[in-house]
């Protein structure tokens, strides 16, 4: 049952929606692939002006919530590029550093249990399978198709659930 009398959330993921990647794409493009400096080099991304204006908006009626397929052991750069954009605070949610399963299972589970107590207003996320599914499941969903697809981005977040 939600907590009516609590602001609605809204949802965002990172990569792509938010933050610009493409500068760290290369390093998913080789064998092997590098996670280590895909990751390092997440704090150097452009924020993505669509996205930005985006959260922005909707903190005026929402609380915002960030889910992303980051592992855990980036929380710290991820809560820093997150302020230096002025984004609004709000709770962050991230995968855990050895959970290796598809992004839209584990998006779709964080979403659920944050429907328990709390009315969802809008899931933002440039995975179409992630929106997808959580489409099916009911939520209200804004696909993120401000930056053109990475194959090698899709492939990570799918198949290696690494983002």
């Amino acid at each position: 049952m939600t907590d009516s009398s609590k602001r609605p959330i809204a949802v965002f993921d990172l990569d792509n929606t938010l933050a610009d990647t493409a500068h760290r794409q290369r390093f998913l493009e080789r064998k092997p692939r590098d996670w280590d400096a895909f990751f390092a080099a997440a704090p150097a991304d452009p924020p993505i002006p669509e996205g930005i204006a985006l959260v922005l908006e909707s903190a005026k009626e929402c609380e915002i919530v960030y889910l992303t397929g980051r592992p855990e052991r980036c929380r710290r750069d991820t809560l820093t590029w997150l302020a230096a954009q002025g984004l609004p605070d709000g709770r962050l949610h991230m995968r855990r550093n050895d959970d290796r399963r598809p992004a839209r299972r584990t998006k779709l589970e964080i979403l659920r249990s944050l429907a328990r107590t709390r009315d969802v207003r809008v899931l933002v996320d440039d995975d179409e399978l992630v929106c997808e599914d959580a489409e099916r499941a009911g939520f209200p969903v804004v696909l993120a198709h401000w930056i053109a697809p990475s194959s090698a981005l899709e492939t990570a977040q799918e198949a290696e659930g690494r983002t």
